[in-house]
């Protein structure tokens, strides 16, 4: 049965809501009878006109938070309001990457390595994921299923790696397998009800792989409805001898 199906309203948290896959969960979760309450983040009011929209429709079921998701004190800021109105939390994916920004493009070669940029892909892709996991955990220690996940990607998984390039990138979303891996064994023992899952959304039409479709077969360029979709049909399949994967959105297991 899937922690969906339990007989009690999921609370759920969407970390990274703004656009894209994020505000693809918020969306689905709303519209959701069996979820009571989702809570959402966002970083920039500028680029969350679709969440406040789904705040405006749904304003007893959707609470949103603005949260600089590289920062500990305001993750931990979020957290406590969250705390403050609820004791548990069934469900929560964190939705934040970084593949390219104005000044920072994937790396084709070691000639544009520097420091800053490595620094920035670790802080956005791996740490903001063991930061949740260390302040959320007294919302999970409870006796009822629930799933705590964060969007990976393939190119992360060091078996898989055949062509190289995207130095950042790769590591980071490496790193965030392992630290997730982590997350898994403490939560085994701590919240031992929460699976612990890092998940391959696909390559989906979004901001972030924008320049980089024009290589995607189209039937391998996933709509963001589409991804979200595939992805909650791994997570309502998870059982708890899973916690600590890496699954694909097809529900592949994927080498480390």
């Amino acid at each position: 049965m899937s922690f969906l199906d339990a007989n009690h309203l999921i609370n759920s948290l969407v970390i990274g809501a703004s656009r894209g896959i994020g505000l693809g969960f918020v969306e689905k979760l709303l519209s959701d009878s069996r979820v009571g309450k989702v809570y959402a983040t966002y970083r920039n009011p500028e680029s969350a006109s679709g969440l406040f929209a789904l705040l405006d429709a749904h304003p007893n079921k959707l609470t949103c938070f603005a949260v600089d998701i590289v920062d500990e004190e305001q993750i931990a800021q979020c957290i406590e309001k969250i705390r403050a109105d609820t004791d548990k939390l069934h469900f929560a994916i964190n939705c934040v990457g970084l593949l390219h920004d104005r000044n920072l493009q994937p790396e084709k070669s070691l000639r544009q390595i520097n420091v800053e940029n490595l620094t920035r892909y670790f802080q956005v892709n791996a740490i903001t994921s063991v930061l949740l996991a260390k302040h959320l955990q007294p919302l999970f220690k409870h006796k009822e299923t629930s799933v705590f996940a964060a969007i990976s990607a393939k190119v992360g998984s060091i078996g898989d790696n055949k062509i190289g390039g995207w130095y950042g990138y790769r590591a980071s979303k490496a790193a965030l397998n392992m630290l997730m891996r982590n997350v898994s064994i403490e939560y085994g023992r701590s919240c031992p009800k929460t699976i612990v899952v890092t998940l391959h959304p696909g390559t989906t039409d979004t901001e972030l792989s924008q320049p980089f479709q024009k290589n995607v077969p189209p039937e391998k360029l996933f709509s963001v409805e589409r991804t979200v979709n595939q992805l909650l049909t791994v997570i309502e399949k998870l059982q708890p001898t899973d916690t600590g994967e890496f699954f694909s959105w097809d529900g592949s297991k994927l080498p480390w």
